[in-house]
């Protein structure tokens, strides 16, 4: 038991030591699988133990999620992995995933492993981990823009790992257990570990797992809930879950969220070793509009042939084996009452034999009753020769019934007294000796009885009269045996009763007097546990009282020894430590000016960033005809001057720390024999103290370098801003072009007319390749807001009107263009329509047309 405890408190431990980390850094996506919705697959995203917990088999699983799909570039996950139970105490996993956010994806692993510790006979304790690495940042294929942004090109990739810890325990058919999510999430680019991350939170859960004792199609029916409580830092979510798993082969389920809304699924085992399932989510409260969400699965199972304890112990069936034979968890078994089960079958064995005697006596009885019918009737039959054959026969007839009576009764007796004696024997030796007696005695009586009627009936058997006598004779005998069976019968019921009775009373009694020994048992134990609980807490106290008085003095040591270190360290007396000391206490003074220096130089890339967005807003007002007041001047040469003298003296400051650094671990190695610097504390002191200046150079540079780049995207942005404005300035207005593009297309419509030849595809310049993704173009003037069919786009004017010249020439008279002046781009159209779904019909209609080799749908929002 003392190794649990210690196992659980390194759990506890770890757990904590990963919230103490306090370093700064934003990841682009937090690490969040959706597969929320089974409990048959890929359970390890709802918990890191459930590969073990409940387990029996081992799973490759293929899955696909798409979230909110009336939202446009919903999120998409893909995920495929190989996890289940690997031993006795194993389970664990490993999985491959990519995730797509619109222009957010993610891709990378996870590593799952539990390890079960079992306490007694039906508890388990079972400890889990789930370890995620993965890719995070922009997809650039996924964004389209109509003119050059570098702030694109320069957003960096973040790879991160992330750390799921999470503990269970179960106990019959339930399962309670906590877990932290994304309790360390550790970005590798840039050496920190993500604080404020939305997904970290603690979560809890009770399952319980069971089965039905019905009949028909849900029998043995396996019944699984959950309930789930994750607690993060804004908010609270709570969920449900339960399934119900047909012994065919077929399961479904339902849950709710409050977050994510209702969802429920269906799956089916197509063989035992091949799986489908299919989950499908509702979005509710604010997220209703961006409509469901739809959860494929596909999994080949490799049934295991051990069966582990700890887990649901199913016999896997599919439509195809139809084999339906399961394992019950042995946790489900209950121990059989044999006492009862043996009442059960005598008394079952009683109502068989009394059912066999009374069909036996019935039959009988109809037998006598079609005898006594037959020889009345021969009786009344003339007194002719007939007579007297019908006589002979009757005699004949009635020799053989009555043997066969005797044979009967005999057997019948010897039946009844062997079940008798049976019984008899199961209560008494001595018992069992006298039934024997007894069966033997009856058995003589009975073949002395069939003996004399025998010699009766046959001295009878001359005179009609002896016949008549015979018959009565042997109908008060049939009646007799028929009533003694009758009383037999019912005292055997009545000895069967008063057994059962008995034995009811005598189980009664040993209930009670166990229960009243159970009862003093547990005061006994109570009173014990009482006691030692009292005195144990005596002990605990006093021991308590010692290690507080122990660790005061142990605490007022080590302070004492803390001062005398110190002193040591801050009062050296010998040259070596004195020099130390002067250098450590120079490079803080450097350290100062240091980030004063890049605190200015951080100001002033601020204010060029200021700048340019000023520009930015300048440019974009402009166009929309909005006047901006100028703003106030300041001299560009002299700020950069002032920052040319930032940065040198802070690479100066940066080199002449460096050198005292370099200084201090010289000397440092250099005394490293001395009597002064072989001080543990000493040592220790300096060695740290080397470290931390080192790793804060490396960070001041870091930091430098970081401002050099972005003034270099400053820079070359502000040149772009510029140049744009130039290039605007080349033209005399916009109104101007447009006027002159109407007037010049207006002439094209007017003198072409169709061509004399067959024009195919390759006889038009598309000019540069469209992207097979909607393009949303905006401040386009002149251009009303809609979905733009586009056929062609062109930077030269000459190759716009060829290539509109050609569209008319070939039946397309209803083309048209406009100016992107961002772009500097002709955007030739065949029409414009209000929404995408009119724009794609347009696309599959005319896609016959030469001149729609290369359509692409442009949406205008002005």
């Amino acid at each position: 038991m003392k190794r649990y405890i210690l196992i659980l408190l390194l759990f506890v431990t770890t757990i904590h030591f990963s919230y103490s980390q306090e370093e700064i850094n934003d990841g682009v996506v937090s690490f969040n699988l959706p597969l929320r919705n089974s409990l048959t697959f890929n359970r390890f995203a709802i918990h890191p133990t459930f590969t073990f917990v409940r387990e029996q088999d081992k799973y490759i699983t293929f899955s696909n999620k798409r979230e909110w799909v009336q939202f446009e570039n919903a999120p998409l996950t893909y995920l495929a992995g190989y996890s289940g139970r690997f031993g006795e105490n194993i389970g664990a996993g490993v999985n491959v995933f990519q995730q797509n956010y619109g222009v957010l994806t993610t891709f990378g692993g996870l590593l799952n492993f539990a390890y079960n510790v079992r306490l007694d006979a039906e508890s388990n304790l079972t400890f889990g981990i789930n370890i995620g690495a993965y890719k995070s940042g922009l997809n650039t294929g996924e964004i389209v823009t109509n003119f050059d942004d570098p702030s694109i090109n320069n957003v960096p990739e973040n790879f991160l790992v992330t750390v799921n810890p999470g503990i269970n325990y179960g106990i019959g058919f339930l399962d309670v257990g906590v877990s932290l999510k994304n309790s360390v999430t550790y970005n590798m680019e840039s050496s920190a570990i993500i604080e404020d991350n939305p997904e970290q939170g603690i979560q809890g859960h009770l399952m319980y797992t069971g089965y039905f004792d019905s009949r028909g199609f849900f029998d043995e029916s396996k019944f699984s809930g959950l309930v789930r409580s994750e607690f993060r830092t804004d908010e609270t979510i709570i969920s449900a879950m339960a399934m119900i798993t047909v012994p065919k082969g077929i399961w479904a389920q339902a849950g709710y969220n409050t977050l994510y809304g209702a969802s429920a699924g269906l799956g089916v085992n197509i063989t035992p070793q091949i799986a489908l399932e299919y989950n499908y989510e509702k979005a509710l409260g604010d997220l209703t509009d961006f409509g469901p969400s739809h959860e494929f699965s596909v999994a080949y199972r490799f049934v295991s042939t051990e069966n582990y304890e700890y887990s649901s112990g199913d016999e896997v069936a599919g439509l195809i084996s139809g084999n339906n034979n399961r394992r019950k968890p042995k946790v489900t078994k209950k121990p059989i009452d044999r006492k009862a089960l043996a009442a059960k079958k005598a008394k079952a064995a009683a109502e068989a034999e009394a059912q066999r005697l009374a069909e036996q006596q019935a039959k009988a009885a109809a037998e006598a009753e079609a005898q006594r019918l037959a020889e009345q009737q021969a009786q009344e039959a003339s007194e002719t020769e007939a007579q007297r054959l019908a006589a002979q026969q009757a005699k004949a007839a009635a020799e053989t019934e009555a043997q066969r009576l005797a044979e009967q009764r005999a057997k019948a007796a010897a039946e009844a007294e062997a079940k008798r004696l049976a019984e008899q024997r199961a209560k008494a030796a001595a018992e069992a000796e006298a039934q024997r007696l007894a069966e033997q005695r009856a058995k003589a009586a009975a073949e002395a009885e069939a003996k004399r009627l025998a010699e009766q009936q046959a001295k009878a058997a001359a005179e009609a009269e002896a016949q008549r006598l015979a018959e009565q004779q042997a109908k008060a005998a049939a009646e007799a045996e028929a009533k003694r069976l009758a009383e037999q019968q019912a005292k055997a019921a009545a000895e069967a009763e008063a057994k059962r009775l008995a034995e009811q009373q005598e189980k009664r009694l040993a209930e009670q007097r166990a229960k009243a020994a159970a009862e003093a048992e547990a005061q006994r134990l109570a009173e014990q546990r009482a006691k030692a609980a009292a005195e144990a807490e005596a002990q605990r106290l006093a021991e308590q009282q010692a290690k507080a008085a122990a660790e005061a003095e142990a605490e007022a040591q080590r302070l004492a020894e803390q001062e005398a270190k110190k002193d040591i360290i801050l009062n050296p007396t010998d040259k070596v430590g004195k020099e130390m000391l002067a250098i450590t206490e120079e490079t803080e003074d450097l350290k100062t000016a240091q980030n004063q220096l890049l605190k200015q130089f951080n100001d002033i890339v601020d204010i060029k960033d200021g700048d340019l967005q000023d520009l930015k807003e300048e440019y974009e007002l402009s166009l929309q005809g909005i006047e901006v007041a100028p703003k106030p001047f300041k001299s560009v040469t002299e700020e950069n001057k002032r920052l040319n003298a930032i940065v040198s003296d802070l690479e100066n400051v940066i080199e002449s720390r460096n050198k005292e650094i370099k200084s201090l671990k010289t000397i440092y190695e250099n005394n490293a024999d001395t009597d002064y610097v072989k001080l543990e504390d000493v040592n220790s002191h300096y060695r740290k103290e080397i470290q931390r200046l080192e790793l804060e150079q490396k960070q001041a540079v870091t930091f430098k370098n970081q401002l050099e780049v972005r003034l270099k995207d400053i820079n070359v942005a502000t040149e772009i801003e510029r140049k744009r404005r130039i290039k605007r300035a080349a033209f005399d207005t916009e109104e101007a072009r447009y006027e002159q593009d109407r007037e010049l297309l207006l002439n094209i419509k007017r003198h072409t007319g169709p061509s004399t030849t067959t024009l195919t595809s390759q006889d038009f310049d598309f000019g540069e390749e469209q992207n097979s993704n909607i393009q949303i173009l905006k401040n386009v003037k002149n251009v009303e807001n809609g979905y733009y069919v586009i056929i062609a786009v062109h930077s030269d004017v000459l190759k716009r009107n060829q290539f509109v010249t050609r569209v008319i020439q070939a039946g397309g008279n209803n083309v048209d263009f406009f100016y992107d002046f961002n772009s500097s781009k002709y955007y030739i159209y065949y029409d414009k329509y209000d929404n995408i779904q009119a724009a794609n019909q347009s696309i599959e209609a005319n896609a016959d047309k030469p001149f729609a080799a290369q359509m692409s749908v442009v949406k205008i929002e002005n």
